[in-house]
């Protein structure tokens, strides 16, 4: 498998893992019990995982308050843009 092959299948996983971690966690505050740190969700958006945790975000309707969870209203779009800044640089798709 071409070493391109590999990345985007890693990154394809580290997505799938953070949207369902988030689903899981929003789960788990349904149910009351106890939760996935916030450390933690933040850190697979970092590793890639940006754009299944918007989708988490999204579908679950989970951590989308901004005056209660501004790190992750606002820092996962962030990190989301800086990722595919990154990528496009990476790949030669954006010269700026």
């Amino acid at each position: 498998m071409p070493m391109n092959e590999s990345i985007a299948l890693c990154i394809l996983g580290v997505n799938l893992l953070s949207f369902l971690i988030y689903g899981l966690d929003k789960l788990l505050a349904i149910r009351r019990r106890r939760r996935i740190p916030e450390a933690s969700l933040l850190t697979l958006a970092v590793l890639a995982g940006s754009v299944g945790a918007m989708l988490g975000m999204l579908i679950f309707h989970h951590k989308t308050d901004a005056r209660a969870h501004p790190a992750f209203v606002w820092g996962v779009p962030a990190l989301f843009l800086a990722q595919l800044i990154v990528g496009l640089q990476l790949t030669g798709g954006f010269a700026p």
